[in-house]
């Protein structure tokens, strides 16, 4: 069992991994729409980081779930069982999530910027909840010891 303090910057290093990733997956996509990659390069480069990004968020859920934290565990419920859900709804014979057959097909690449742009703005919404979860469980404790009048240093 981690301190909240410590928990919580763990959430916010995770989180900015997450939107990191996610910005390249945003830039990846938009240079894919304006065909400045191709296809198979493109979806290779965005298959790699599925795993790592899945993996980041799910074991950040763990540790919230040990900690006890409920209420931030059920907000991330959502997202974890869609990240799983869409892991197992790959076909047999696809390369990934983003597969460079189907890509171009039935408008993927737009729903696939939109994706990113809801997973962005939830992690955006993630990294300030946890700043603030981490802020208020820096402030819980008193710092100055104010109960302890003989320890601070008024005159210089």
């Amino acid at each position: 069992m981690l301190p909240d303090t410590l928990l919580f910057a763990f959430a916010l290093l995770d989180t900015g991994f997450v939107l990191f990733i996610l910005v390249y997956y945003v830039i990846l996509l938009s240079d894919l729409e304006c065909d400045y990659l191709n296809a198979q390069q493109c979806c290779s480069k965005l298959n790699f980081w599925v795993l790592p990004r899945a993996g980041a968020h799910i074991f950040l859920v763990i540790f919230l779930i040990i900690n006890g934290h409920w209420w931030l565990v059920l907000f991330n419920f959502p997202l974890v069982t869609w990240i799983i859900y869409e892991i197992a709804k790959i076909p047999s014979g696809n390369m990934g999530i983003y597969d460079p057959t189907e890509i171009h097909n039935r408008g993927m690449v737009r729903k696939h910027l939109r994706d990113c742009m809801i997973y962005l703005g939830f992690y955006l919404i993630a990294f300030f909840i946890y700043l603030y979860c981490m802020i208020i469980a820096m402030l819980k404790g008193d710092p100055i010891r104010r109960h302890e009048e003989e320890d601070i240093v008024t005159e210089f």
